[in-house]
């Protein structure tokens, strides 16, 4: 026994829920399992205890898995810095850049870290728990390919492919992506699982039994849609999942209202979860200036490309938006990024290379882009009130008056924090939370018998092992995993 990759048919289609929810299965049965994903394409990541940087949802598997998260579980990380061209962090640490043109061809070095780090793990655990990156039907990228098809086919592994139900075509999905693989590939696909259905899976049988039959891959099992699961992604496309509308009914007094404005480069969206998973608080990630204008707290969330998005936001008119609030005592929060954007003056010969930039101006000081990225999990308080954080920057703030605040500064309503995930820290976002609503004259206080986030999220990952085992034959998964590839 030494590893699994589980592919999808399509990005989001469940790859890291499934892989999340294996892990955890998977441990509870006594294997010692490590997750793995040898490439991730994303701007939301994490610092490790050892001070590496890698992707959060493979920091979530490790939750799972009840392990250490380590720079081996995603040696090469992605982030994109604009639609041509990504940073590279290699082993958990920055490694140059990579051009789109250079996407299918300049990666070999990138691909030997990953199966030496993939040998790492094996050598470490009983099963290696790999996740693929958006679909293993990219037959154009196949050469060069070592996250898909081309890892499984180096280590043998076999393959289960998962498919999305709930955005339509599922069925012609799975077998397209049979039908598009050259033989030995497709020998490597071994089975297939349908995840987020919602009805009775007795009336996909005939269908399923037809894939089964066209392919030779037996089904797994379905999936249902889990309404109260989210996980820590690493795609656009789930950016949606910040958003809790209807998690309101158990509200302590006044409904209070967080808006976030979605940047084009967005980073660490997760740092909003904790807001989302909080009683009575309903999170609207926007775009729209009157959305933004209303709330009862205003986000600005982290960037890959501060100045960038800063011009951004400028052109749509919502700089004015968050001036206005300030000047009326609104409450603002800048967050890594969006807290840069709050300052004076931006300095970036090398994020973006724009040089002097006017920030926005409601905090006093200014940022410096270095070349060295800062990679830290650092500690503080708050009015009595314990905060922890991860930093993942290289633009470095000098403050110049203001009050003292975890990781950065404020004045009266504006405040802002190079450190991501303070806001998982309970106490701490609960103050900041009654902090806002008493500005805003909300009614909404916080609810002394609300989980805290930590259990609140390994709850998530209990209830997903749960429909995993539930919902998945994992006696015949495991029996592809003695076998191998073959």
């Amino acid at each position: 026994m030494t590893g699994l990759l589980v592919t999808g048919t399509s990005s989001d289609a469940g790859k890291s829920l499934v892989v999340t929810g294996l892990c955890r299965a998977l441990a509870r049965r006594g294997l010692r399992v490590a997750p793995f994903k040898a490439q991730n394409m994303s701007n939301h990541s994490m610092v490790t205890q050892d001070g590496a940087e890698i992707g959060r949802a493979q920091h979530l598997q490790a939750q799972a898995a009840r392990v250490t998260a380590t720079s081996a579980m995603n040696p090469v990380l992605l982030k994109p810095g604009s639609d041509r061209r990504a940073h590279v962090v290699l082993r958990g640490r920055p490694a140059g850049e990579l051009a789109a043109g250079e996407y299918a061809t300049g990666r070999r070095h990138l691909a030997e870290a990953a199966f030496a780090a993939y040998a790492e793990l094996a050598d470490e655990v009983d099963l290696v728990v790999c996740e693929g990156a958006g679909s293993p039907a990219e037959i154009n990228l196949r050469a060069g390919d070592y996250v898909n098809l081309g890892l499984a086919q180096r280590f043998s592994l076999p393959v289960v492919l998962v498919g999305d139900i709930d955005r339509g075509g599922v069925l012609a999905a799975l077998y397209g992506t049979w039908a598009l693989l050259d033989e030995d590939d497709r020998a490597l696909l071994r089975a297939f699982v349908i995840n987020k259905f919602r009805g009775d899976p007795a009336v996909l049988a005939p269908g399923l039994d037809e894939i089964t039959a066209r392919t030779g891959m037996p089904g797994l099992g379905v999936l249902p849609w889990l309404e109260d699961v989210w996980i820590d992604s690493e795609d656009a496309l789930s950016v949606g999942a910040w958003r809790h509308d209807d998690a309101t009914e158990d509200a302590e007094g006044g409904l209070l209202e967080v808006a976030v404005i979605r940047l084009p480069r967005t980073s660490n969206a997760t740092d909003v979860d904790a807001l989302a998973a909080e009683p009575g608080v309903r999170v609207r990630v926007t775009r729209d200036a009157d959305v933004a204008r209303e709330a009862d707290l205003l986000v600005l969330p982290g960037t890959r490309a501060t100045t960038s998005d800063l011009a951004w936001l400028r052109a749509r008119g919502l700089d004015a938006v968050v001036r206005e609030r300030a000047a009326r005592g609104a409450p603002v929060l800048g967050i890594c990024g969006g807290y840069q954007m709050l300052l004076a003056e931006i300095h970036d010969e090398h994020e973006g290379g724009a040089g002097t930039v006017p920030g926005l101006g409601l905090l006093p000081g200014r940022v410096d882009f270095h070349e060295e990225k800062v990679l830290a999990r650092p500690h503080g308080s708050w009015r009595g009130n314990p905060v922890e954080g991860y930093e993942i920057h290289h633009g470095v703030v000098t403050p110049d008056g203001g009050e003292d605040f975890p990781g950065g500064h404020g004045v009266g309503p504006v405040r802002g924090s190079i450190w991501h995930g303070t806001l998982e820290s309970d106490d701490f976002r609960r103050a900041l939370l009654a902090d806002a609503a008493a500005a805003a004259g909300s009614t909404w206080r916080a609810r002394v018998d609300a989980p805290a986030f930590a259990d609140r999220r390994e709850r998530m990952i209990d209830d997903l092992a749960d429909a995993i085992e539930g919902h998945l034959d994992l006696d015949a998964l495991l029996a592809l995993t003695a076998g191998g590839a073959r």
